[in-house]
């Protein structure tokens, strides 16, 4: 089947039966580049709240560049990855201070700035400036290895350069925004992961040639996954009235500048949680264990058990562990608290 031809089937197939998105109505660079950057390692249905709640707050490059650290951390709340908005931060301060205001144009530009890697470089410069490049993502590579049968570890630069060769020769010049996004619906609707996808509903069927040797299911090839490091913490809901102690993360490492309610390593029992709030200057009226809780990170798992504890009176900070007291409210609207402690977020009444 001649390029061209694969061109206009899956374009056909995007104008009856591509997603109606948000950051599609109004394509313009900075949306394109908000999106893209939330739907990094995040569930589409996920980030729309996200997308729309970032823009009210924060509707330009200007906004953005100007947030302080706090105010744009709480608003990726829940999101996870915080690297990606503290890069965003960067990268819209570079444009304010280098570019005048003005999103550079093209792909290499696009990749000279902060957290803008070559998919995300691509995927703004061919949706909000038309240029002809593949954004060259999981969603692509999966049907790249389908489409040729590539038997080859998906995940390799190899592998990336030869998706983005084929989809360079398929690519049209007038629409190649459209072609990226299509193919990007394509792999979330059609051709899906996990050895199931849909081929008697895709408009690239017949031309498809794992399908045509029947191993669509086992394509792609991927890489096994490495074991993630187990990491076992106690944490303290330690509460008096409508103030909860809470402290700051390191601005490096992971989930850096976020706040978090005072934790100590291992899983400890009672005695041992009563005697590590004693080395805080912490007396518990009452303490009360609370469900244990798991969060998996990239690379790591936190395997959690925790506390409620009742204060008469809370310092204003434990000297020098950075720990102090907030109003609940407070928390809730100002403080970003990551999703990893949600169980505990919920006791505490400030979300999950």
């Amino acid at each position: 089947m001649e390029n061209d031809h694969l061109a206009v089937l899956l374009l056909d197939w995007y104008d009856k039966e591509g997603r109606t998105l948000p950051w599609r109505t109004d394509p313009s660079p900075y949306h394109v580049w908000i999106s893209e950057i939330m739907l990094q390692q995040t569930r589409v249905e996920a980030v729309k709240g996200y997308y729309e709640r970032f823009l009210r707050a924060l509707p330009d490059i200007e906004s953005l560049a100007e947030a302080s650290e706090d105010l744009y951390l709480k608003l990726w709340e829940g999101l996870g990855y915080y690297s990606r908005v503290r890069n965003l931060h960067k990268a819209a301060c570079v444009i304010m201070e280098e570019h005048g205001g003005r999103m550079p144009e093209t792909a290499a530009e696009l990749r000279k700035l902060p957290g803008i890697g070559p998919y995300t470089s691509a995927a703004i410069a061919s949706i909000a400036f038309g240029e002809r490049i593949p954004a060259i993502d999981g969603n692509l590579l999966r049907v790249f290895a389908r489409m040729t049968a590539w038997q080859e570890n998906i995940k390799t630069p190899a592998s990336a350069s030869r998706a983005g060769d084929y989809f360079s020769s398929i690519m049209p010049a007038d629409r190649p925004g459209d072609f990226n996004q299509a193919l990007m619906d394509l792999g979330a609707m059609i051709c899906l992961p996990g050895g199931l996808p849909r081929c008697e509903e895709c408009p690239w069927a017949e031309a498809c040639v794992a399908r045509q040797q029947g191993i669509e299911k086992e394509l792609p090839k991927m890489p096994p996954k490495a074991a993630k490091k187990i990491e076992d913490k106690t944490v303290f809901l330690i509460r008096s009235g409508s103030r909860i102690m809470i402290r700051k993360r390191p601005a490096r490492g992971l989930l850096a500048g976020m706040y978090e309610f005072p934790s100590a390593a291992g899983h400890l029992d009672e005695k041992e949680a009563a005697a590590w709030l004693r080395s805080m200057g912490i007396e518990a009226v009452r303490i009360r264990k609370l469900p244990e809780a798991r969060h998996v990170f990239t690379h790591k798992e936190w395997h959690m058990t925790g506390y409620e504890v009742m204060a008469d009176e809370l310092s204003a900070r434990i000297p020098g562990k950075g720990i102090f007291p907030a109003e609940t409210e407070a928390i809730r609207l100002q403080y970003p608290v990551p999703s990893a402690y949600a169980v505990y977020k919920e006791t505490a009444g400030i979300g999950r």
